[in-house]
């Protein structure tokens, strides 16, 4: 057995396509073919045509486009559209640059691998460009092989504070370029100890070779940046960006690191947030910190890509004012317009963190006047680790098609990231990472269906969860038309049965402190980190509304109007804005109370039907992907039992109102 998976690109052998003449002549126009990019896209191509088909292709190359220079996120865009045309030559793969023809490589490897027939595919010529310029994802990977939220194993880029370069490396590069990833930060946004030298010429050289390498599979290279690198490893006594020292330091060091790794694009960077230093350490603003090294990367064509996650981690849970939610759009919101043009704020999908139910962060749709990206998290910190299915694209798409009502069209959150709304220099959507190195790289093979459909998703917004969930198990699992039925079924629903027998009504929270698996209703709710439930034998909920913390009104209308109401308020998120008695009318007809025994009971009852589906796959299935899945239903179960039965009995206990249908609550 190799040492890792090939899932996606696995290339097994397929039955239709075999007799298609058309795919014995390829010819790529719009790169030189001694470019590397071209070079991987027709290595990639003949290798999935030989291993699927048994054809060997011929490629010839056509005229090389003019290269667009890029100067912002349409121009990206355009580089990397491609077309597909059928002909009685042969196949015909146009891009905007190379990594246009990789993409369209990729777009005919894919249709092979799931059985859809080329000529019929496509008959009319295919024209695709990316939805998002930039499409990252964000490794939370430490330089000593740990994994901050990682459940699939050690990291692959790092062991012993030591940069590893090996086959699996191009594997990875292969993997996510194949469905649209064309950025990627390489360590963990938390910059410590070794970490913080890899500005210096202790890892320039491994860095060098692996920026080549993605490069050649048009992924950008960025790393996470200590904002204090001038007190850690410059040897001054201030990181104040408006101190000349610092500025000086930063102007000499930026100089050497892209001199020594030509390949990187630019830097992502937590300041202010969770012990992180950051400019409000010396009276300075977000902004001032941010533009000192954009200015100064400017000189690079690099970006500096500044995180909103800031906010007040040592609140006192008797105060009842200040609000985590408010956080990011306080601090934020006042400095619209004040960034400048190379800076993009990366803004977190809600205002809190990565819960399987939030209201989108009102900073999307509030800025207008500076370049935002969207991130979620496809590691599942607070959805199930990896070992509950949680199948997390149904939730994107539901943040994507958002209407921020922030303009009169182009509303949605898809069309600001897009760059379409405001017209943005730069703009697109990260993902913090779910790999590892895991054989399977995700831990749970069903988790893969996150990494795969986040890149499909990132690079066509337009694709349904349930399209991209049909690719994802035909190119990974089988073709097989039961298997297919079977696994979408476990797939689809896993989001909405999770939320079911874990957090009822947007609350959130309800998790074991440090890990974040597993049940602990008051875990959480007398610490220091602002999430709280407020729950008491009256009711439960955060009063938001205008007579609590404000935070309703931070939304365009009608979505404030919507959220401060509690008889508008969407029932998913209506103990997030308001705090009601447990007698409550919901929209649905229940009270508040009944909907947490039922969404409880319910949840672990779906959860058991999901375990006892891919049951019946046994035999139907390669073995390891079946036991490996197998094993991780027998923790999920666990883990939904004592969810529901902790949550009910809680409630009751708070509440003294017994379930209305008699089940057992202890």
């Amino acid at each position: 057995m190799k040492d890792h998976a090939k899932l996606w690109l696995a290339y097994t052998p397929k039955k239709n396509n075999r007799e298609c003449a058309l795919l014995s002549k390829f010819s790529f126009a719009g790169a030189d073919g001694t470019d590397s990019i071209v070079k991987n896209a027709a290595a990639e191509l003949k290798c999935g045509l030989k291993s699927m088909l048994d054809i060997e292709p011929e490629i010839v190359y056509g005229d090389t486009a003019a290269q667009i220079k890029i100067s912002n996120g349409k121009d990206m865009q355009a580089r990397e559209e491609y077309s597909i045309s059928l002909s009685g030559e042969g196949v015909f793969i146009e891009g905007g640059s190379a990594a246009g023809i990789l993409y369209g490589v990729f777009d005919i490897l894919r249709t092979i691998a799931c059985e859809k027939n080329i000529e019929e595919a496509y008959k009319a010529k295919k024209t695709v460009r990316p939805s998002n310029p930039l499409r990252m994802l964000n490794h939370w990977d430490n330089m000593d092989g740990s994994i901050e939220r990682g459940y699939s194993g050690e990291s692959f880029f790092y062991v012993n504070n030591e940069i590893v370069i090996d086959e699996r490396t191009k594997d990875y590069a292969r993997l996510i370029a194949s469905v649209g990833i064309n950025a990627v930060v390489i360590n963990n946004v938390n910059v410590k100890d070794a970490a913080s030298y890899m500005i210096t010429d202790r890892y320039f050289d491994k860095l060098a070779l692996l920026g080549e390498i993605f490069a050649g599979y048009g992924i950008g290279l960025y790393m996470s940046l200590n904002y204090a690198s001038t007190i850690e490893i410059g040897g001054l006594d201030s990181a104040d960006p408006l101190d000349e020292k610092v500025i000086s330091w930063w102007k000499t060091k930026m100089a050497e690191v892209f001199s020594r790794i030509p390949t990187l694009k630019g830097f992502l960077v937590k300041a202010d947030s969770e012990g992180r230093p950051g400019p409000f350490t010396y009276g300075r603003t977000q902004a001032d910190g941010a533009n000192m090294l954009a200015d100064i990367v400017k000189d690079y064509n690099a970006i500096i890509i500044w995180r909103c996650f800031v906010y007040n981690c040592r609140q006192d849970w008797r105060d009842r004012k200040t609000d985590r939610a408010r956080a990011g759009y306080d601090n934020f919101m006042p400095m619209d317009g004040d960034y400048h043009d190379n800076v993009i704020l990366q803004i977190k999908n809600g205002p809190m963190d990565f819960q399987i139910r939030e209201p989108v962060s009102p900073l999307l749709g509030g800025l207008k006047k500076t370049n935002q990206m969207l991130e979620v998290q496809i590691a599942q910190e607070y959805t199930g680790h990896q070992i509950d299915v949680c199948y997390l694209i149904p939730d994107f798409k539901e943040i994507l098609g958002f209407k921020t009502y922030c303009s009169e069209s182009n509303d949605t959150v898809a069309d600001i990231i897009s760059g379409d709304t405001f017209n943005s220099r730069f703009s697109g959507i990260a993902a913090v990472t779910n790999t590892g190195n895991d054989f399977n790289w995700t831990g749970n093979y069903l988790a893969g269906a996150n990494l795969f459909g986040f890149g499909r998703l990132a690079f066509d917004t337009e694709l349904s969860a349930e399209q991209i969930a049909e690719e994802f198990v035909r190119m990974t699992i089988s073709d097989d038309e039961e298997v297919l039925a079977t696994v979408l079924g476990i797939l689809l629903p896993s989001r909405e049965i999770y939320e079911r027998y874990t957090s009822p009504l947007g609350i959130g929270w309800m998790v074991q402190p440090a890990t974040h698996y597993g049940c602990s209703v008051d875990g959480y709710e007398y610490d220091r980190w602002g999430t709280y439930h407020r729950a008491d034998h009256l009711g439960i909920g955060v009063d938001r509304t205008d007579k609590g913390t404000g935070y309703a009104l931070l939304y365009n209308e009608p979505n404030a109007s919507v959220y401060n109401d509690p008889e508008k308020c969407p029932d998913e998120l209506v103990l997030f804005f308001h705090h009601l008695p447990y007698t409550h009318v919901l929209h649905s007809g229940k009270t508040v109370i009944q909907h947490i025994y039922d969404s409880h009971f319910e949840g672990y009852d779906e959860a058991k039907q999901l375990a006892a589906k891919w049951e019946t796959l046994k035999g139907k299935v390669d073995e390891d992907i079946f036991e490996n899945v197998r094993e991780r239903f027998e923790r999920q179960l666990v883990n939904a039992r004592e969810w529901c039965d902790q949550v009910n009995s809680y409630f009751y206990r708070k509440s003294g109102i017994p379930d209305e249908k008699g089940r057992e609550i202890y």
